[in-house]
């Protein structure tokens, strides 16, 4: 019997965070697939790129809102209870309030797990693929731009003029590159794009470069140039960002083990970031538990006791105030090493200070 209460009470839970993490989720999702639309666009790719560049980015926005929405799902799963009258049923079947407490925490703990992995590995994978297949798309949008007689402004800082293609064999090229801050124009007979490793050229034939340099001009002219087409694939980054390294390579970063910190361990690597994201990874998800003990309180005060609205509030209040100061108070979490152990510390003496508060008023109750 005891068995089957408790599953009834996970699947409640399990159930109504599903749902409302997925709807939150995509909700979150739209908002930033507009940002995302200009990022992609501009580098000229279709909506199959886009629509699977950011559908990558779903891991990241669950794994943020995980604590949050598990904590709407548990307090209003126990409310309701409470106003149905089912946990009183689950009293009167022997189910001790500190027995149904411990399955709330052990359901926590899995999840607090499970946001570890999510934040450690699925998270960053999924952002560093989102990466890899933009800059692999970067110049497969090329050719599918390229119109006869008609200029190509798709590439910030390039244009591209080609009067005609015939299956990719192009002819009377005139390309105007400016991306470097240098002016530089190249006309052309003739012109082929090749792949060559990983990387697209634009191979071109008998032609003219003309170079010009603030107020010098030099021209020369060539049988054969190749013209690296990769560099204005697009505006991201090629190296992969802290948040795109999973945290076995972060730790192996901040220690430096057995590896090259210029090519492996992010964009502008610091110290001081790579702290902060291993934190967040690891330090965060420790106040699942918390949250857990925090809603158990309503286990313990009662529909029927007279200041049960205002528990109802006051640990509604607590606990997002403990996950807006968790946020917020992350940037001063790597000051030192004394502040790291304070900020691993705090999630557990929470938990140790509640679950001794919340004992205590069960034997006196």
């Amino acid at each position: 019997m005891k068995k089957l209460i408790f599953r009834k009470f996970i699947i409640d839970v399990l159930i109504f965070f599903s749902s409302s993490i997925l709807i939150m989720g995509l909700i979150v999702w739209t908002l930033q697939a507009v940002n995302y639309f200009d990022f992609v666009s501009e580098d000229g790719h279709g909506l199959k790129v886009y629509f699977a560049y950011t559908a990558l980015n779903f891991p990241k926005i669950i794994h943020r809102i995980l604590p949050f929405m598990f904590f709407i799902s548990l307090f209003y799963t126990l409310i309701r209870y409470e106003q149905n009258n089912e946990l009183n049923i689950f009293w009167i079947n022997g189910i001790t309030k500190i027995s149904f407490i411990k399955i709330i925490i052990f359901f926590s703990v899995i999840l607090m797990f499970f946001q570890i992995f999510l934040g450690s590995y699925l998270s960053p994978m999924s952002q560093l693929k989102g990466r890899i297949f933009i800059k692999n798309s970067n110049v497969d949008f090329f050719t599918s731009l390229i119109k006869e007689g008609k200029f190509i402004n798709a590439v910030k800082g390039l244009t591209i003029f080609i009067e005609e293609n015939n299956e990719e064999n192009f002819s009377n090229i005139f390309i105007d590159d400016s991306s470097k801050g240098v002016s530089r124009m190249i006309y052309a007979k003739n012109g082929i794009i090749v792949s060559e490793n990983k990387e697209k050229k634009f191979i071109l034939f008998d032609g003219k470069v003309i170079n010009i340099d603030k107020s010098r001009i030099n021209t020369f002219e060539f049988d054969q140039i190749d013209f690296n087409l990769q560099v204005f694939g697009s505006n991201s980054i090629t190296q992969p960002k802290i948040q795109e390294i999973n945290s076995s390579h972060l730790f192996n970063c901040l220690f430096e083990r057995n590896i090259n910190i210029e090519k492996d361990c992010g964009q502008n690597y610091m110290i001081k970031e790579t702290k902060q994201e291993l934190l967040k990874r690891f330090y965060k998800p420790f106040y699942i538990p918390v949250i857990a003990l925090l809603c158990s309180f309503l286990l313990i005060s009662g529909n029927y006791k007279p200041n049960y609205s205002k528990v109802k509030k006051y640990i509604f209040l607590t606990i997002l105030l403990i996950l807006i100061i968790s946020e917020a108070s992350l940037r001063y979490s790597t000051e030192s090493f004394f502040t790291i152990i304070i900020y691993f510390l705090i999630p557990f003496l929470l938990f140790l200070s509640f679950y001794i508060s919340i004992n205590k008023q069960i034997k006196n109750a």
